[in-house]
């Protein structure tokens, strides 16, 4: 074959080869934008929390609240963060490194936090709060206050407490018909947990003593201690604490000295260890359902910015734990007694003091 003859049959071929591969280019990069538009990211909600200076562990507050956001981990699938307070100047920069983060919601974990979250959501106004235990008189559009009825819950309590110093169902209790109360910092919100108290015991039982010892701080366990000795000494077998750590010192005394103990926030028969023997009941704050409920809001697209959430008993945000170790001790008339207050409370035909 000559060299003449070769150079057009490879011209050929190339020219073949060229108009097979040409159209399989085309073929690609007709389906290209088709498979690139079948899939949009989701987006991930990311929530987190500040917590007060009593911080996680303390059995109480700050751990409820946690609870709430864990489910919403499980439950919604949101990406979570906790940054811990250890003093009072921990707030703004623990927000400001979440907002900055892009966490949102953030929950600012207790009514100290008020005047923060206020400041923090002007600088932050794409970000969603929400502020436990905090009223704004004006509430920002990206914050929702998420308070409760203490109270309420508070007067079961006092129900519970005022009826069983009367009584002889534990060899705890005594013939002095005087009851305690152990507070945090003497400010209005732990006032509506004592308030209640006392209204509640008195309620059931008006000549009893009710006496009230504030620590100042919500995290000294030494302290909740000393308190809970000094009112035992003064009489006192049932004892109902809300004071954060400083409960968890007061309980101790209890223990030590033979009184029965009423928990707070969470049912702390769960969460105290070996308290069963003392442990009569806890004041049960939701605060678990009110951050679990405010991030699904936030995951529907249904946020309820510039508003003031309340929950008491009418909304099961507030309500008692179950006797546990003393269900089959504490008398039915004392169970009765609970469920009339919470039917008559419920109704309005008791509105609970907020103030002592």
């Amino acid at each position: 074959m000559d060299s003449k003859r070769i150079k057009i049959i490879s011209v050929v071929l190339a020219l073949m080869l060229l108009v097979a591969f040409v159209p399989g280019c085309a073929a690609k990069t007709d389906e290209t934008p088709a498979d690139s538009g079948t899939e949009t990211p989701e987006v991930t909600i990311k929530a987190a929390m500040v917590t007060d200076v009593g911080g996680l562990g303390d059995k109480s507050f700050n751990d409820g609240a946690y609870s709430g956001l864990q489910r919403a981990e499980s439950e919604l699938g949101v990406e979570i963060k906790v940054l811990e307070s250890k003093e009072i100047t921990d707030y703004e920069s623990n927000i400001d490194q979440l907002a900055n983060a892009g966490y949102s919601p953030i929950f600012a974990v207790g009514f100290l936090m008020t005047d923060t979250v206020a400041k923090m959501a002007v600088d932050f106004p794409d970000t969603q709060f929400g502020g436990v235990d905090e009223w704004f008189e004006t509430v920002p559009a990206n914050v929702v206050g998420l308070n409760f009825k203490e109270e309420e819950g508070s007067y079961l309590a006092g129900v519970v407490a005022g009826l069983a110093t009367k009584d002889s169902f534990d060899s705890k209790l005594n013939k002095d018909n005087v009851i305690g109360f152990v507070g945090g910092m003497d400010i209005p919100l732990i006032q509506k947990f004592e308030a209640g108290f006392i209204a509640g015991a008195k309620s059931v039982n008006p000549d009893v003593k009710v006496i009230s010892l504030y620590a100042g701080n919500f995290t000294d366990q030494a302290k909740g201690k000393e308190l809970g000795y000094s009112l035992i000494e003064q009489k006192a077998d049932v004892i109902y604490a809300a004071a954060g750590q400083v409960g968890l010192g007061t309980v101790e005394a209890c223990k030590d000295k033979g009184a029965l103990f009423i928990g707070v926030d969470v049912d702390q028969y769960e969460t105290v260890a070996n308290s069963g023997d003392v442990m009569l009941t806890s004041m049960i704050k939701r605060v678990d359902n009110a951050v679990f409920e405010t991030i699904k809001a936030v995951v529907d697209g249904t946020f309820p910015g510039g508003t003031i959430q309340v929950f008491g008993l009418a909304e099961e945000g507030v309500g008692l734990a179950p006797f546990h170790d003393f269900e089959t001790k504490i008398p039915q008339a004392i169970k009765d007694a609970v469920e009339k207050a919470r039917t008559d409370i419920t109704a309005g035909t008791i509105t609970v003091p907020t103030a002592p």
